[in-house]
């Protein structure tokens, strides 16, 4: 059998314009930077070196429901913006799997957007279904990925070249009133809380109460009895509490309360879209002063304006629907409103399945804008306090960063941006590892 040509070898005799092509391309093929949007080929040697030595951990990413069927299996390169390939490739070493419920009402333009009789059951389903998708791919692929219960186990975890899991839980709405199931998901390996989604609940204020639960802003003026038992409880357990996408009162005082260090999982700073889902910078401190770490988010709405030609779209829309124009760009972010909330299923159908038409033109963000949400946050709250994000299947995702296969275009994002390899593992994990431990040693035994 005839021994295959290196590459090198391949470059022998080719005019040397088309040599020096070629040769960019093996070189761009061989560290998976295929894609990568205009970076010098030196930078992205160096980040992907990077990525091999430091432990990068995204500290948000949905599991879809489906995730392990037929055509989305967790070790194949699938359809979904995470997978155990997609990982591999972009030399990701770890991610925050979030075990999340919150069904039927931002599932589609389809979707019931009304809580139903069963609507508590089924969030606790999608919980569970969850749970058990994150255990069948630790239990199939035992070779390639574990759960991280500890820091130690996270470090471990990289040193054998396996992908580490990191389970957290997004959203109280679906333990009801039971204070004890925050034991139960911390006893099945959950190591970070958030109270809060789309939509008020009875523990915490959401940044986006929903008029379609007859929702109002600070309807518990922040937390709930239950909501302040919670954060002694998460405390005690050892578990990182999350504060993105809660309400301002509902952060400011869980940050009174706690005495371990916050997290904001998947968040932005309101410097770059000023809406109440992204951070004011007095959050920011409060998060610092904590001790804590904001993971800044890959989202393209959070990180930068709706265009004006976006805003045109849906005020035309809007008036076709009898609906008041837009006041700014901001509220177009925003769930709903109490017109549309009163609307039969046939309309408001109509109406979501052209709004989504209509958004899904919008341009996406870029690394550039990734990068500057970046520097903002270092700026206002130091190195040591910020991390990174992608959000990834539930709306996550930029021009550059599309997926996890991708994840080493942001590194050399902050290589250009003149960050020191040092600083740069401080954003892709060592500063959320450093917060871990001390929740840890702060837990009751």
């Amino acid at each position: 059998m005839t021994k295959p040509r290196s590459k090198k070898a391949l470059l022998i005799g080719l005019p040397l314009a088309v040599a020096l092509t070629v040769g960019a391309g093996f070189l761009a093929w061989e560290f998976g930077f295929g894609t990568t949007p205009g970076y010098p080929l030196k930078l992205l040697k160096q980040a992907d070196e990077l990525q091999d030595r430091i432990i990068s951990f995204d500290s948000h990413i949905t599991i879809p429901l489906d995730f392990g069927t037929e055509g989305r299996e967790a070790d194949k390169d699938g359809p979904g913006e995470f997978d155990l390939a997609k990982a591999a490739r972009g030399r990701l070493s770890a991610a925050a799997l979030t075990i999340f419920g919150w069904p039927e009402l931002w599932n589609g333009p389809n979707a019931p957007h009304k809580p139903t009789a069963g609507f508590v059951d089924e969030a606790r389903n999608q919980q569970e279904v969850r749970f058990k998708i994150i255990s069948a791919m630790v239990r199939d692929y035992p070779n390639q990925v574990a759960i991280a219960y500890t820091p130690d186990d996270m470090r471990r975890l990289h040193g054998e070249g396996k992908f580490a899991i990191f389970i957290s839980m997004l959203n109280a709405y679906p333990l009801g009133h039971d204070l004890n199931q925050l034991d139960f998901w911390a006893a099945r390996g959950m190591r970070m809380f958030g109270f809060s989604y789309v939509g008020n609940n009875d523990w915490a204020d959401s940044s986006r109460p929903l008029p379609f639960f007859n929702d109002s802003p600070d309807a518990l003026d922040g937390l709930s009895e239950i909501g302040r038992q919670a954060v002694q409880r998460l405390n005690d357990l050892g578990v990182i509490i999350d504060v993105s996408q809660m309400s301002s009162k509902a952060l400011a005082q869980v940050a009174h309360l706690s005495r371990t260090p916050l997290v904001a999982s998947h968040s932005a700073p309101q410097a770059m879209v000023d809406i109440p889902r992204n951070l004011s910078d007095k959050e920011l401190q409060l998060i610092k002063q904590s001790g804590g770490v904001v993971q800044v988010v890959g989202f393209s709405a959070y990180l930068r304006p709706l265009t004006q030609a976006t805003q045109d779209k849906l005020n035309t829309l809007r008036s076709r629907f009898d609906l008041p124009p837009l006041p700014n760009l901001a509220m177009a972010l925003m769930p709903g409103d109490p017109i549309i909330a009163a609307w039969p299923e046939q309309k408001f159908g109509e109406y979501a399945q052209a709004l989504y038409a209509i958004l899904d033109e919008e341009p996406k963000a870029t690394l550039k804008d990734l990068g500057d949400a970046i520097d903002y946050t270092v700026r206002k709250i130091g190195i040591d306090h910020v991390g990174i994000a992608s959000d990834f299947n539930d709306g996550g995702g930029i021009k550059g960063w599309k997926d996890v296969s991708e994840v080493r275009n942001v590194t050399a994002e902050l290589l250009q941006r003149g960050y020191s390899e040092a600083d740069i593992a401080k954003l892709w994990g060592g500063n959320f590892l450093r917060v871990w431990e001390q929740v840890q040693k702060a837990a009751k035994p």
